[in-house]
């Protein structure tokens, strides 16, 4: 049997690269002789670097002065690949600063891969943010001005916005010659019910009052910008709204766009089992999320589909295994996810064999 290995990173535990290989590791003690594929996925989050980097060899990883493991990636065709998630993401950031932390670092290293002679495109994924700054900091690194009302920078971060009076762009680069597309996997808009601030900032360690905070400001930037909202723009704490201030900005879907990058669809017409996961499989695994692309992509070629998780809203029954229902405690399946994934890909091919 061929069978197809694409999970995504369980956030902030195990890379998806880690979680394939281990799920792998554990089938294979039980079904040896089993034809089995690794393909890591992501989708615009955390690891979305690491996945295009494992599946073209040919890019080339640029370190970024900012250090830290920071890099982007350059393709062949002159595309520069940017991860936020990589430069100052959530999983970056301890403590959690939801109303100061910024995407200035990710600025930073945008200016270097606009730098780059060869780049003639750029993409950016902008999940797993752990800010909500409308972009700002990220324009601020190019060197545009947001002021307030006497004339001075406001501050960096979400907290600054509201004291926004006046911006100028006047200093930021122009966008290169492919355009600008930002990989998310959220359609949220910039403001309201679903905005940015009342959706994520929870996420990013915000109370109610920091929600409020955050939306008044995130409100405060439209309304000076003149920028209409639109879908996408509130995913990474409306890091695309901010970036559309400067440049024309195109939202497409991250595991879409990675999935073809890496030959996603073929692999999966080509296999006759896959096998995804995700650290937490609930409801928003189905919106444009690696585990939803792959299920849809696999329906359409008749494939099976089997889940290996953390943890799972909905119980999972025959179709896959969390784990968390075979470790001791959810402590010790993020402390050892890796033995606890090959004992789960072991028993998924256990029941293979009835």
């Amino acid at each position: 049997m061929k069978v197809l290995i694409a999970p995504d990173s369980f956030k902030g535990t195990i890379s998806n690269a880690g979680v394939a290989q281990s799920i792998a590791e554990g089938w294979l003690t039980v079904r040896p002789h089993d034809e089995v594929t690794l393909l890591p996925m992501a989708d615009g989050g955390e690891g979305t670097l690491e996945t295009i980097s494992f599946n073209t060899p040919s890019s080339l990883r640029i370190q970024s002065k900012l250090g830290d493991g920071r890099f982007w990636l350059l393709l062949k065709d002159g595309t520069a690949v940017v991860e936020l998630a990589n430069i100052c993401g959530i999983t970056r950031t301890s403590p959690l600063d939801p109303l100061g932390a910024s995407t200035y670092e990710l600025g930073v290293i945008l200016k270097e891969a606009l730098n780059e002679s060869r780049v003639k495109k750029l993409i950016i994924a902008v999940g797993g943010s752990a800010s909500t700054d409308g972009g700002v900091g990220a324009l601020m690194a190019f060197g545009a001005k947001f002021k307030d009302n006497s004339g001075e920078s406001i501050s960096l971060g979400g907290v600054g916005l509201e004291a926004l009076a006046a911006i100028d762009l006047r200093e930021v680069p122009p966008a290169p010659s492919g355009g600008v597309l930002c990989l998310t996997d959220v359609t949220n808009p910039l403001l309201g019910e679903r905005g940015s601030a009342r959706v994520f900032a929870p996420q990013k360690g915000a109370g109610a009052d920091q929600v409020a905070t955050l939306e008044r400001g995130l409100r405060q930037l439209k309304e000076i910008s003149g920028v209409q909202d639109f879908a996408g723009a509130g995913a990474a704490g409306g890091t695309p709204f901010g970036l559309s201030l400067a440049w024309k900005v195109e939202i497409e879907s991250g595991a879409l766009l990675v999935g073809a990058m890496i030959g996603l669809d073929e692999a999966i017409r080509e296999s006759d089992l896959v096998i995804t996961g995700e650290g937490r499989l609930d409801t928003q695994s189905y919106r444009g999320k690696v585990v939803g692309v792959i299920t849809a992509l696999a329906a359409q070629s008749n494939k099976r589909t089997l889940y290996c998780v953390g943890s799972s809203e909905e119980p999972l029954e025959e179709n896959g295994i969390a784990l968390v229902d075979i470790a001791p405690s959810v402590e010790e399946a993020m402390r050892s996810p890796e033995e606890w994934l090959i004992k789960v890909g072991a028993k998924l091919a256990e029941r293979e064999k009835t």
